[in-house]
């Protein structure tokens, strides 16, 4: 016998487990200075969300300046930012709302409504940074949008796939809260003749 069910009541974690982990990769994105990078030696520039680093081919030091002096660069890191903050607020709100016992899934879908306009902050963040930045700020060498980026575009990926799971979850409903009995397939040879 197999039992076929869509979720368990176990299972309710994961998706406050995955806006957790999107957490994690937006530190790392806000937190990081590879989201520019020189591709191959001299290593002569590198930047962050923050500022712009650039040094000479023999030079050890890094003479740094603020993207926060441009406008674009404020407007990147506020939507990255203000995405972020929001994120936050979403799970914590996944938490309390998956820690009762009765779950309220009409509030679960407005956790999922936010999840989409994170996402839509974060993208427009992700966006404006590596158009405006090859437009305003001299670049020396090749380079490549590195690691700390691609956590960025991670953690709005993850985002984005949850705020679909919290949309649906609502139609659901009796599957997850297990109010739904599990329906059972076998096959005998008695009672399908017609396979024979």
């Amino acid at each position: 016998m197999v039992a076929c069910t869509l979720a368990c009541w176990r299972c309710r974690w994961l998706l406050p487990l995955l806006l957790g982990l999107a957490i994690i990769m937006g530190i790392i994105a806000l937190a990081g200075r590879g989201w520019l990078e020189s591709e191959s030696e001299p290593y002569v520039h590198q930047a962050s969300l923050w500022e712009s680093c650039t040094r000479g081919e023999q030079d050890l030091n890094w003479n740094c300046e603020s993207l926060m002096d441009y406008g674009w660069g404020r407007a990147a890191a506020a939507t990255y930012l203000v995405g972020f903050v929001i994120l936050v607020i979403c799970f914590a709100l996944a938490v309390i709302a998956f820690s009762i016992e009765i779950l309220r899934f009409n509030f679960v879908r407005g956790i999922g409504g936010l999840l989409f306009v994170v996402a839509a902050f974060q993208i427009i963040g992700l966006v404006i940074y590596p158009v405006k930045f090859t437009e305003e700020i001299p670049l020396i060498g090749a380079n490549m949008f590195s690691w700390a980026y691609g956590f960025g575009w991670a953690s709005t990926v993850v985002v984005i796939g949850c705020a679909f799971f919290f949309c649906c979850l609502p139609n659901w409903e009796d599957e997850v809260l297990g109010n739904i009995k599990p329906t059972y397939y076998y096959s005998s040879p008695d009672r399908a003749p017609y396979l024979n």
